[in-house]
């Protein structure tokens, strides 16, 4: 198995995300860039690097951060081994992991074929189904439009949601308690989330009312090596975001927690991948569904696919 020694990383992230991860690399003496946008031009993350570069002059704030063929072309030009994506913005888009694979640089990540099938809500449900995990009720493909979501809104039962095939960190997501609400949803979690992830697909789900949300963290290389490091409780939240991580959950029984440990393992294991992950049981009494995501980040209880364990 070849090796590749990383010397110089640039760091496909802003703000406190990227600062945490220069501090890692020059306590490991790994040299760093830093990119920002032009409204980042003044911010404190860009002077923590060893070297920082301008990207999307032309974009805006948040397409310059989405700008794969100007950053890869950056990394180029500045002899960059490798590139961390932090979480958010990049960190689970399949088309940039390949981008650095197919430029020889390293993407610190799983790999843009994992990444592809598991970073995407939709692929991740049919691995889970594939693996006998429950999944929350919902679609398997997106939706063709509002009318089609509010058919399946109503065959599903009130309350539902929307969510973006390709989201993550609680963006792109609207619950809806009629057909109403269903139509005027569909156009702004659609538009959302193509702005936010370049991915305009959406599909609904099943709204689950105050469910408690516990995230397993897993640790897996390119051999297909999988561990999990135990579970978090993230059911405080606030815009399907977390606000506290406490660990252990006090809300998992022994029994649940073994029976979490044992589907995440079986979900992650059907997919060999390098990098860390997670998966995010919910312990409700609905099923639910599995979603691994890339490095650390925000989460939501209906924004993560989880593992059910009633």
């Amino acid at each position: 198995m070849q090796t590749k020694e990383i010397q110089k990383v640039l760091v496909a992230n802003r703000g406190e995300i990227a600062i945490r991860i220069f501090r890692a690399c020059h306590d490991l003496g790994i040299h760093t860039v830093a990119i920002y946008s032009n409204e980042d031009t003044y911010s404190l993350f860009r002077t923590k690097a060893d070297e920082a570069y301008l990207v999307g002059e032309k974009k805006s704030p948040l397409g310059a951060y989405l700008d794969i063929p100007g950053i890869i072309g950056l990394a180029k030009r500045r002899g960059v081994t490798a590139i961390h994506p932090g979480y958010g913005f990049l960190s689970e888009n399949a088309d940039f992991a390949r981008a650095c694979e197919e430029n020889g640089i390293l993407f610190i990540g799983p790999s843009a074929k994992v990444l592809g099938q598991m970073g995407d809500k939709l692929s991740a449900k049919e691995i889970a189904l594939a693996c006998g995990v429950p999944i929350i009720p919902g679609c398997t493909e997106p939706l063709r439009d509002a009318e089609d979501a509010v058919e399946k809104a109503v065959s599903f039962g009130f309350p539902v949601i929307l969510k973006a095939a390709a989201g993550g960190g609680g963006r792109g997501m609207r619950r809806c308690d009629s057909p109403e609400e269903v139509r005027t949803a569909y156009e702004l979690v659609h538009s959302e989330a193509e702005k936010a992830f370049g991915c305009g697909d959406i599909f609904m789900e099943k709204y689950l009312v105050e469910p408690k949300h516990i995230e397993v963290q897993i640790l897996g290389d390119s051999l297909g090596n999988v561990v999990h490091l135990f579970e978090r409780e993230c059911s405080v939240q606030r815009r399907h975001q977390k606000l506290i991580e406490e660990s252990p959950s006090p809300a998992v029984s022994r029994p649940q927690r073994k029976k979490l440990m044992t589907l995440t393992a079986k979900a992650v294991k059907a997919r060999y991948h390098n990098g860390r992950r997670r998966v995010s049981p919910s312990p409700a009494v609905r099923p639910s569904t599995m979603r691994p995501s890339t490095s650390g980040g925000t989460s939501a209880a209906q924004g993560r696919k989880s593992v059910s364990c009633p």
